[in-house]
């Protein structure tokens, strides 16, 4: 399961820097592209920063009983923003870029299934596919706007037992 994560990451990550390079994040002294795996981050991580994408990975589900089974994964995307000025008037079209960003960097919907454990990174013959991007409009708190776009995952489990 660890490979369709980070793979799945990754062809987002790689995306994204193309897409759109000034969208980045500084987390632990570093710029990146703006999208991060949370349960990957320090646990003592302050809070999250606008405008950049956050995903969360919810249970994962073997759909049969064969050997190598195919797997889906919850993936929620979370990410807010205040606007880019004083007012925060423009927070529904800083919203909109992001929302269109997000839609753009996950298609096509698959990616190579790789094993980033290993140097240098292993190919497994193998895709991850991913449904589109179901946004859910959250509350707006504290002026800010947010987002949680879910997709599903879909793979083939590499060390099942």
């Amino acid at each position: 399961m660890q490979s369709a994560k980070d793979s799945f990451y990754m062809a987002l990550r790689d995306r994204l820097a193309t897409l759109n390079p000034q969208r980045t994040v500084l987390l632990e002294g570093r710029t990146r592209p703006a999208i991060v795996v949370r349960e990957n981050e320090p646990a003592t991580a302050v809070e999250d920063q606008p405008n950049t994408f956050y995903l969360d990975w919810g249970l994962a589900l073997a759909l049969d009983d064969s050997e190598t089974p195919v797997m889906q994964m919850q993936c929620t995307v979370g990410y807010w923003t205040a606007g880019s000025t004083d007012s925060a008037g423009d927070r529904g079209r800083q919203m909109t870029k992001l929302d269109e960003e997000l839609l753009q960097i996950c298609d096509p919907p698959r990616t190579r299934l790789l094993d980033y454990s290993s140097s240098p990174v292993t190919d497994l013959g193998r895709n991850v596919f991913w449904t589109p991007p179901a946004m859910k409009a959250k509350a707006d708190e504290q002026g800010r706007v947010h987002r949680a776009a879910e997709l599903t995952i879909y793979f083939l489990a590499e060390d099942w037992q």
